[in-house]
């Protein structure tokens, strides 16, 4: 299936109504197949799997089928991409990639099924771009006891970096929270917004902003949360809250909804006339179909990212020639997930190229930590440390001008 951008909205939109999809959860999607891989000895602790003298296994649990597809699938892509390069140039210190991907269908149930299977049966060596907070946090205790990392999850929920061993969780970027929360910091200095609003749905990066908003109302004696709502995901009329948030005379309303949400939200605020308040949504919420929305529905909506829109980095050399290939090898257009896809994939093989032909989860973790570049393709900052497992250090904050995401400034 090609994904039009009808076809990545509607994915993105109900991505957060829960358990929904299905198939098969023994389907694998990448380079290899279901085989037992061999163990080899290591002065790590315990015996290490997934690992050969000619082969590396890495496996994941993503959504390729469900809601989430329209991220899950470009994302894989993306990293499949890189670990053939890496492969046809010999691999990571004689050893070849091979990346299996278990598609969950965003259920927890088949999470669980398919992190036991990858553990279990095809003994990956670590697990890359895992997707969904709940499902990893299901399976990480499947994942600890065989003493496999966990990289780049495609959640920024806090517990990503807080549950469990640390030198097993490594994130991509900055935590829901700390990124939502410098961005309305930074507008409310801007804008003297002395109003603050929320309007969210239940979920991780939900949770995540209105407990932000608090934590500023509360800091901060210029700023009053005056009013946060709660929406079902599957909600898409917002006439009567938004005639509500107008009489509370908020300022400043983050947006913590489903990409159609917080689309039909600005639009909803935009048809009123309601000209003297701003929007803010969460890294979910930077996503090309955003800005792109029809009739320019979500026209002046912020946003927080880790990076620049690659359209403003349309003539570096690097970034043209990565997203021509991408676009040759897929037929879609580079994506929020393809992006990350293709830095897990790089960040990946650095931490396994710096490991050294012994390698073994201690190794491996001594290797990540000394990852550290400035991205030719996305300009992101990648820097990991013996005290920072986050890869991409950068928060921007964009706004939609005139159907495109434009960079308003950097906030780390």
């Amino acid at each position: 299936m090609k994904w039009t951008f009808k076809t990545t909205l509607l994915a993105l939109t109900v991505g957060t109504m829960g358990l929904v999809g299905c198939s098969d959860p023994e389907t694998t999607a990448a380079t290899g197949t279901d085989t037992e891989a061999a163990t080899s000895t290591s002065t790590s602790d315990m015996p290490v799997q997934g690992v050969t003298d000619t082969e590396i296994i890495l496996g994941g649990a993503n959504d390729l089928s469900g809601p989430f597809a329209g991220f899950g699938n470009p994302a894989v892509a993306a990293a499949n991409m890189y670990f053939d390069e890496v492969n046809a140039a010999g691999g990571v210190n004689g050893r070849k990639i091979r990346y299996i991907v278990e598609d969950h269908s965003y259920q927890v149930p088949k999470a669980v099924q398919s992190a036991n299977k990858l553990v279990s049966r095809d003994k990956v060596f670590a697990m890359l771009m895992s997707l969904g907070t709940p499902h990893n946090l299901a399976s990480f205790p499947i994942m600890d006891r065989a003493n496999v990392p966990s990289i780049m999850p495609l959640t920024f929920a806090r517990a990503m970096q807080e549950e469990g061993d640390f030198n097993r969780r490594y994130t991509a970027g900055s935590t829901y929270y700390d990124s939502i929360k410098l961005g309305m910091e930074y507008l409310i200095a801007e804008n003297k917004v002395s109003n603050l609003c929320v309007m969210y749905i239940p979920s991780d990066y939900g949770e995540e902003t209105n407990e932000a908003a608090k934590d500023i109302s509360d800091s901060n004696p210029n700023v009053t949360l005056v009013q946060s709502s709660s929406h079902r995901p599957d909600e898409t009329d917002f006439a009567g809250a938004m005639a509500k948030l107008k009489d509370a005379k908020c300022e400043l309303i983050a947006l913590s909804l489903t990409i159609r949400g917080a689309i039909t939200a600005v639009g909803t605020a935009n048809a009123m006339g309601w000209s003297d308040v701003k929007f803010i949504a969460p890294v979910t919420g930077f996503h090309p179909a955003v800005a792109a929305a029809p009739g320019g529905a979500s026209e002046g909506l912020y946003s927080v990212s880790y990076y620049n829109d690659l359209a403003l980095r349309a003539n570096e050399p690097e970034t043209k020639a990565w997203v021509e290939k991408f676009e040759k090898a897929t037929g879609e257009e580079v994506s929020a997930g393809a992006i990350l896809g293709y830095l897990a994939a790089k960040v990946t093989v650095d931490g396994l190229t710096a490991a050294g032909p012994d390698l073994n989860a201690d190794t491996f973790n001594k290797g990540l930590e000394t990852v550290s570049f400035v991205d030719g393709v996305t300009g992101s900052t990648v820097a990991i440390t013996p005290e920072s497992h986050v890869a991409i250090n950068d928060i921007y904050l964009s706004q939609v001008q005139n159907g495109q995401w434009k960079t308003v400034t950097q906030l780390k």
